[in-house]
């Protein structure tokens, strides 16, 4: 079995800034990408921010240059730092990786985490 726990979540005033993070836990082989997804009310969930096993990145063109993605491949999480935040970044933001899991060889699944929502006030 393999989980994905988001926390940091929680309610701030626009221009401050939040700190989200996701730990995977299970029989893990290894970790490909990983990634934050977001989705507020009546919208699409959308990709917020990707990165690599390597550590290469990929970013929505809303949050560039406010939000920056890292991971940490030794404790299989990943992080996603948000500054300046804005109304428009309230959702509920979803951890996901692509994990390549034990005594499954060649096999490779996507995972979602439950969700951890963010506010942010004007």
């Amino acid at each position: 079995q393999v989980q994905l726990v988001e926390s940091g979540g929680g309610l701030v005033q626009a221009g401050e800034s939040l700190r989200l993070s996701c730990a995977a836990s299970g029989s893990i082989l290894s970790i490909n990408a990983m990634g934050w997804y977001r989705q507020a009310p009546g919208k699409q969930r959308e990709l917020v921010a990707s990165i690599s096993s390597g550590g290469s990145t990929n970013y929505a063109g809303s949050v560039k240059g406010r939000f920056t993605i890292s991971r940490d491949n030794a404790k299989n999480t990943v992080d996603l730092q948000m500054n300046s935040l804005k109304p428009e970044d309230t959702a509920v933001y979803y951890c996901n990786a692509d994990i390549s899991r034990q005594f499954m060889s060649g096999r490779h699944m996507i995972y979602w985490g439950q969700g951890t929502q963010v506010t942010v006030s004007s």
